[in-house]
């Protein structure tokens, strides 16, 4: 009897919030790979609007409905993380030619940590090719509508959010 290995993506990021273009990357590689890692990241440089609790229920609600995607917090090296879920890719998103750079970058960095890995590119949709997660949360900051760039579950908590932090 061959044992099959199971092909397992990991898609990293703070997802602050989750938006409609990661939600479009997942969709895509949910179809590619057995399991899909949404991994949401804890430590950060970056001043997040919701707290890593948060960041992940969020993202849970927004893929129940997806039987081969799971939503998983962490902290620590992206690297360690893949090892310990025994994944073999790592997913990264590009809207532009500007993020090309990093990405290539971080992509070798990840290679020299750790050599068994890959790293797939992907591009969300042309409808969601400029929408980022600080964007979002500064329109929703200066009192915008964002329902056309994140889903009804996700636009809800960023004003329930914003209007708690205003009190």
């Amino acid at each position: 009897m061959t044992d099959i290995k199971k092909r397992i993506a990991v898609y990293p990021g703070t997802f602050d919030p989750i938006t409609l273009g990661h939600e479009d990357l997942v969709h895509r590689a949910a179809h590619l790979f057995d399991e899909v890692i949404v991994a949401v990241a804890g430590s950060t440089n970056k001043s997040t609007l919701f707290t890593l609790e948060e960041r992940v229920a969020l993202a849970q609600s927004v893929f129940l409905a997806f039987d081969n995607v799971k939503v998983v917090g962490f902290s620590g090296l992206l690297m360690q993380f893949v090892q310990d879920q025994k994944a073999q890719v790592v997913i990264r998103g590009l809207r532009a030619a500007s993020d090309f750079e990093y990405e290539f970058q971080l992509a070798g960095m990840n290679r020299k940590l750790f050599p068994k890995l890959e790293t797939l590119f992907l591009t969300p949709s042309e409808q969601y090719m400029f929408v980022s997660s600080s964007l979002v949360r500064e329109v929703a900051q200066l009192g915008g509508d964002v329902n056309q760039f994140v889903s009804a579950t996700v636009a809800n908590a960023i004003q329930h959010k914003l209007t708690a932090e205003s009190s």
